[in-house]
């Protein structure tokens, strides 16, 4: 009798926790000819009862699945030992003049970054602003999504959100008083920029959405204000299409005026908030706000800017204009245009310019070589530059320095093998510098790095790293995380992640790609993965598969993918075209529908990088990239982890809600599809240490478990 009812309440939570299927209420749609069918099209509703019910049943049964798995509670652990042993977490270091050092900083045990600030590398630590009294207050936790001290040192301006949102408002705090300045702006999602004297800054704001207002509003028409510190307190337009009707911009051109000290002109720059090419003008920062300011036009998404920076009379831009591996001109902004503009450093032959930094003599650029960003300086006339030395291969990236007053700069310094750390360029050398109250002290085993390249579907040879723990036996038996993003011309760089490091502890195999639409040869191969050659970047991923396997890294058992935002469409092409070479994959905040996506708010500003269904061979191209119109009933797919946040603003939820469902129901594998959910997190911006740890846990228990690394418990 006890062993009969033992069985049955097995059997009853075995009911419970299993997710609930989803109604099937086709909406077909014809593109040019096409049918195109959308069995749950009813998810996009995600605010709807029938939608969140559906959406959280699947979460809780995912949750109770993963909580099963043995050892996952051990990764956790790993994964938050190792964190911590990385030491304090700095991010996004600013260096303005006097050398005030501001950062964001999350120390040692603690589980978010707060603002803190420096006067010069060895004064001390002051914190301004800490998102745990708001998290504490509302119960939601905060993160500081960006911010901008004034040139003088009194203010800094910085913009917060709540629950991964990303929804932040934009605050003013006085340095001397500690009090809040006004109260705080809704809708401001960029950094804001101050003017010259620091009495004043300059933001972009989203307009207020209507009730009934179409999702694809809610960029258009932003506007940037000018808020002068004084009474009363009230921003004033001055910048944006309804305010400056004679530039003739467009409803989703976004903008932000920069300014810097000593400089008397003020630069509107304009983009999509997706790809960097956009218009440039230029006007007398004195005449802002001012009826008869004079907008000057200097450049066109034709002339390919990447990045700029003000200086004194000069804009610096990197720009791709006959230049795909990229080069860096200097504008004369009394009377010059980006076309007339002089090239202060030249296109490299080999390998691409990364980012550019300009300092009081020169310019400092970071030249990539496949996953190694290496600096290079360039005195004024100095067209090839020299290398600055590292203390070993790895990627180099210069923290920000807008006022451009100084020579010698702090950058970021990543390895494989060791965690990030700080170092100041000085002339053609670098030394350590300290950022953080505690350093790393990670103890990881011994690793093999190895660069290889593969051919891809039609021959083309495509980069790869692959790491492993030194002296692994390769029999195919291992564990393989194949990892991609490949859009934007973003390419993933040498870096130290301890998800990784965890990963290769237990005898596992990461393999980054670099596929097409990658940027890590220049402009030309970001383009041969890019709209109508999109289905390159997943082609590429399967040869990566098809590669590890036959040089016995792993096997179609053992062989798993993971991608994240537009590498979803890496990951979940990849694993749908060639479902038998995998065992499992993980599609995080993925992108998944590509049809529906211009029909989202964030999605209409991709419109640039994947295409439109307006257009008839864009739209084929968009159909084929879209893994949750790919997926065909009665095929065995692998196991999938569908990770994402409720509040995700990038990709919306339903892009996984939608593709969980259709997986579940077709295929005939037997492996799971599993849709896990964070109610408090967005696209992984503001999450807290303990989120990224719990969701990294599941990830590789997932990933584990379906490669028969690890089982279910009783």
């Amino acid at each position: 009798m006890k062993r009969l009812l033992s069985v049955l309440l097995c059997a009853l939570s075995s009911a419970q926790a299993a997710p609930p299927v989803a109604e099937v209420q086709d909406v077909p749609t014809v593109f040019h000819g096409v049918t195109v069918h959308d069995p749950y099209r009813w998810m996009e509703d995600v605010k709807s009862p029938r939608a969140q019910a559906w959406m959280l049943a699947q979460g809780d049964a995912t949750r109770a699945l993963l909580d099963r798995i043995d050892q996952r509670a051990d990764i956790e652990a790993r994964l938050s030992e190792l964190r911590r042993s990385g030491g304090d977490s700095v991010r996004s270091v600013m260096r303005l003049g006097q050398e005030r050092i501001y950062y964001l900083k999350r120390a040692v045990g603690e589980d978010q970054f707060k603002l803190v600030m420096r006067q010069g590398l060895a004064g001390p630590e002051r914190v301004l602003v800490d998102p745990k009294v708001e998290t504490d207050r509302t119960k939601l936790p905060h993160a500081i999504n960006h911010f901008s001290p004034s040139w003088d040192g009194r203010y800094v301006a910085y913009g917060m959100s709540a629950g991964g949102s990303e929804q932040a408002s934009l605050y003013v705090l006085d340095l001397a008083t500690g009090k809040t300045v006004g109260r705080p702006v809704p809708r401001v999602l960029s950094a804001a920029h101050w003017l010259p004297d620091s009495r004043g800054l300059l933001f972009n704001q989203l307009k207020e959405m209507a009730s009934g207002d179409a999702e694809t509003e809610y960029y258009m028409d932003s506007r940037v204000f000018l808020l002068r510190l004084a009474a009363p307190l009230r921003p004033v337009p001055v910048f944006g299409r309804k305010d400056t009707p004679k530039l003739a911009l467009d409803r989703l051109d976004v903008a932000e005026l920069i300014t810097a000290p000593g400089s008397r002109w003020v630069v509107a720059r304009t983009t999509d908030t997706t790809v960097p090419e956009g218009k440039l003008f230029v006007a007398p920062v004195a005449q802002l706000g001012r009826p008869g300011i004079v907008w000057r036009a200097i450049g066109e998404p034709a002339d390919k800017m990447q990045a700029v920076a003000l200086q004194l009379d000069r804009l610096f831009v990197l720009s791709r204009a006959g230049a795909p591996r990229s080069k860096v001109v200097a504008v004369d902004l009394q009377r010059g245009t980006l076309k007339s503009a002089k090239d202060v450093v030249a296109e490299p032959t080999t390998g691409m310019l990364e980012w550019m930094l300009p300092t009081r003599s020169g310019v400092l650029v970071g030249h990539r070589m496949g996953t190694l960003v290496q600096p290079r300086r360039y005195a004024a006339g100095d067209l090839v530059g020299q290398a600055v030395a590292l203390p070993a291969a790895g990627a180099a990236w210069a923290s920000d320095a807008p006022a451009a007053d100084h020579d010698d700069v702090i950058v970021t310094f990543s390895s494989w093998t060791a965690p990030s750390r700080f170092l100041r360029l000085q002339g053609n050398q670098s030394e350590a510098v300290t950022l953080r109250n505690v350093e790393p002290a990670v103890k990881v085993p011994p690793l093999r790095v190895t660069e290889v390249e593969f051919a891809s579907h039609d021959g083309v040879k495509v980069p790869m790293t692959v790491l492993h723990r030194e002296g692994l036996v390769l029999d195919g038996s291992n564990p393989v995380l194949l990892e991609g993003y490949a859009a934007y011309g973003f390419t993933m760089s040498a870096g130290f992640w301890p998800g990784n490091i965890a990963w290769m502890e237990r005898g596992g195999v990461v393999a980054l790609v670099n596929a097409r639409g990658s940027g890590v040869h220049g402009e030309a191969w970001h383009r041969a993965g890019f709209k109508q050659t999109k289905r390159n970047t997943w082609l590429d991923g399967v040869a990566a598969a098809r590669w590890l396997i036959a040089q016995g890294y792993g096997s179609p058992s053992t062989m798993t993918a993971m991608g994240g935002s537009a590498g979803g469409i890496f990951v979940g092409r990849a694993t749908t075209a060639a479902p038998e070479l995998f065992a499992a994959a993980v599609y995080e905040v993925g992108m998944l529908d590509a049809v529906r996506s211009e029909d989202s708010a964030n999605g209409i500003t991709n419109v640039s990088e994947f295409g439109t269904v307006k257009d008839a061979s864009e739209f084929q191209a968009l159909l084929e990239m879209s893994t949750y119109h790919q997926i065909k009933d009665g095929t065995a797919y692998p196991g999938v982890l569908l990770v994402h946040g409720m509040n995700d603003p990038r990709v919306d939820v339903w892009n996984s809600a939608k593709t969980a469902a259709r997986l579940q129901a077709a295929s005939s594998s037997g492996r799971p599809a599993l849709l896990r959910l964070d109610p408090q997190a967005g696209h992984g911006v503001g999450s807290t240490a303990s989120q990224a740890d719990a969701e990294s846990a599941d990830i590789q228990a997932f990933l584990l478990w379906q490669t028969g690394k690890l089982k279910l418990k009783d």
